[in-house]
């Protein structure tokens, strides 16, 4: 079986006829082989998706929201069937897959809804004989690269919102997952999306991304992916005055006052930290533990991470599956080899497991400096590094210590630390006492490197449009 690109409106092979193997990262056994292409299948998309935005872009927003609506539905009516596409290409457990695409169908229910809400205003003007007021109006061809590690997610917020505002798109999802992206596809095919609107590319991620820089009918490049790849994007947007949508890396730190509960903390950090294995942007990675439980909270995390199991993602119970790609898996034992050279301790986990798959156990490390490697890196696997603080003003110091700035996470029961950590700490996104600070209906975007633009919310539907003014004289 072959995976096909989906170029204006028909399932096609790569132009050079190009082909690589898709791998399980789990068992490391072939799931099938998919079509690759390059910057001449790029070009042929931009030019299908501009014919089409023709008339895409003068459809109203309701017309696109029927569109948007019927493929949630159908991604909620596939779940259990799409959910162990998932499984197979990206590793993480099964109820975790499920999750996603469930989520991935409420982007595309809200982004039809928040279309028809994309409101201007009248301003009142200086002069008796002139009006004016603002319109918004669909961008144009939006490039989308998204990354492996929420195959589903990723594109859904930026595909639906891209579309609900009249907008066309060139679709690349990652190489490592292309089945979540086929799936999305085929829910909007058979939601009565045109040919030309969305197009899908899998394929070469340099060649496709120069290609997207270099064609001037394409007019935005939503981005998720490595704060490397952003930078490379922002040096080549300036050829054809591209503009960018960046979700980048982070290094999210989280601060543990001395007056929460430690147990119950300890327990949910150890489910938290590891969700779908570390390989998540805003995962909470360096964690600052208040001196006074620092002991107490490191002995009961340690206990709580090493009950958790590794395993296939099909597997009853497995709460942590395999890393995505056998680079990855060495990119993290790395880490955590430089780490041990530099003094810190590993208390659970740490170990590769089994014959096959690109598994490692839970790690929790202690003994750890700010100048450590896995303070200073993005670890993107499943390592949770305890570091302590002595005093509000050293936690913040540290917390902000970092090039990264996409989310934080604060834990206390104090209001007024809690208030005044959530306005230092230099991040774009801040929770307090919750780990999932994000949402369908809030705005996601990071300061510093970890990117530029937000995804999700009203604002991720304005990043695909144009204000115009209007002003009329003479009345």
């Amino acid at each position: 079986m072959k995976a096909l690109q989906y170029i204006n409106g028909e399932w096609v092979e790569a132009i050079d006829k190009k082909t690589i193997e898709l791998i399980n990262p789990a068992t490391e056994e072939l799931i099938e082989t998919i079509s690759f292409g390059n910057e001449k299948d790029c070009n042929a998309a931009i030019a299908a998706a501009q014919e089409a935005f023709n008339t895409w872009s003068k459809t109203t927003p309701y017309f696109r929201a029927n569109i948007l609506k019927k493929a949630a539905d159908h991604i909620r009516e596939h779940v259990d069937e799409i959910a162990k596409d998932m499984v197979l290409e990206s590793g993480k457990p099964l109820a975790e897959a499920k999750g996603e695409w469930q989520v991935a169908a409420n982007l595309f229910e809200w982004y039809a809804e928040e279309g028809k809400r994309s409101t201007g205003k009248t301003i009142p003007t200086n002069r008796i004989d002139k009006r004016s007021f603002t319109i918004f109006q669909p961008m144009g061809v939006i490039g989308v690269i998204t990354a492996w590690n929420f195959p589903a997610y990723n594109p859904a917020r930026a595909w639906a919102a891209a579309l609900a505002a009249g907008c066309t798109v060139v679709a690349k999802p990652s190489e490592n997952t292309p089945l979540a992206g086929i799936h999305l596809t085929k829910a909007l095919i058979q939601s009565g999306l045109p040919k030309g609107v969305l197009n899908l590319l899998i394929g070469d991620a340099a060649a496709i991304g120069e290609a997207m820089l270099n064609n001037p009918l394409l007019k935005k490049i939503s981005f998720t992916g490595s704060t490397r790849v952003g930078k490379i994007l922002m040096d080549g947007a300036s050829r054809t005055h591209t503009r960018l949508s960046l979700e980048l890396g982070g290094n999210a730190p989280v601060l543990i006052f001395d007056d929460v509960d430690v147990d119950a903390l300890a327990k949910a950090t150890s489910i938290a930290r590891f969700r779908n294995n570390g390989q998540v942007c805003v995962a909470p990675q360096r964690f600052y533990v208040h001196k006074n439980i620092y002991n107490k909270f490191s002995e009961l995390v340690t206990k709580y991470v090493s009950q958790l199991k590794v395993g296939n993602g099909f597997e009853d119970g497995v709460n942590i599956g395999p890393l995505i790609t056998q680079k990855q898996q060495q990119s993290v034992i790395e880490l955590l080899d430089k780490a041990t050279n530099e003094g810190a301790k590993i208390l659970t986990g740490g170990n590769t497991t089994n014959d096959k798959g690109y598994f490692i156990q839970p790690t929790v490390v202690t003994g750890l400096s700010q100048a450590s490697s896995l303070a200073t890196n993005e670890i993107f696997g499943p390592v949770l590094p305890l570091f302590s603080f002595d005093s509000f003003e050293d936690a913040i110091e540290k917390a902000n210590d970092t090039e990264y700035g996409l989310a934080a996470y604060i834990f206390t029961n104090n209001i007024k630390t809690a208030m005044l950590a959530s306005e230092q700490l230099h991040f774009g996104i801040v929770g307090i006492n919750e780990w999932a600070p994000h949402g369908t209906e809030s705005p996601f975007g990071g300061w510093n490197y970890s990117g530029q633009g937000h995804e999700s919310g009203s604002e991720g539907l304005y990043e695909y449009m144009e204000k115009k003014l209007v002003s009329i004289g003479g009345l």
